[in-house]
């Protein structure tokens, strides 16, 4: 069971970072950086940037495995010091998740749905009915939930660390 703690809480741990990672990068370089491109280029780059992301790497390794790794992790902890903070991860980042799912994917699904951007008849439409802002604004709300759920289970290692 040491190693199934051990190994779980790390795999939460990297899983997250990398997953939080990912959301800040598109909140201070790839959002504010298309913010300031034209309408064709906003939406084609948008779109190519979406259909990247959905790979088993990011999906399965990070945005999937940072929740299924924290739950491991949660069971393996139960009865020890670092359940709690381990379990306000998990709760933090199952609230970004559901962010993910019912904000920013649809937003996501939208854009793609509009087809190639050198067939779109008015580009700023589409890049308006996308709503930038509010992409952005629960873009960072992921960012700083996926943050501290990873700054929380970096504390639960200490603890599991010291509970050796």
């Amino acid at each position: 069971m040491d190693v199934l703690r051990l190994v779980s809480l790390m795999l939460a741990t990297v899983s997250m970072g990398l997953v939080a990672g990912v959301f800040g990068f598109y909140a201070h370089t790839v959002m504010p950086g298309l913010a300031r491109a034209g309408d064709r280029t906003f939406v084609g780059a948008f779109q190519s940037l979406d259909r990247a992301i959905i790979n088993p790497w990011f999906i399965g390794g990070q945005f999937v495995g940072a929740l299924v790794f924290t739950l491991v992790a949660a069971v393996a902890h139960i009865g020890e010091t670092a359940l709690q903070p381990i379990v306000a991860a998990l709760l933090l980042y199952a609230g970004t998740s559901l962010i993910t799912v019912r904000v920013n994917v649809p937003l996501n699904d939208e854009i793609k749905a509009a087809g190639d951007p050198d067939s779109i008849a008015d580009l700023a439409a589409v890049r308006a009915q996308f709503d930038e802002a509010r992409w952005v604004r629960w873009n960072l709300v992921r960012v700083l939930a996926s943050t501290l759920a990873f700054a929380l289970l970096a504390w639960s290692l200490v603890l599991s660390g010291r509970a050796v």
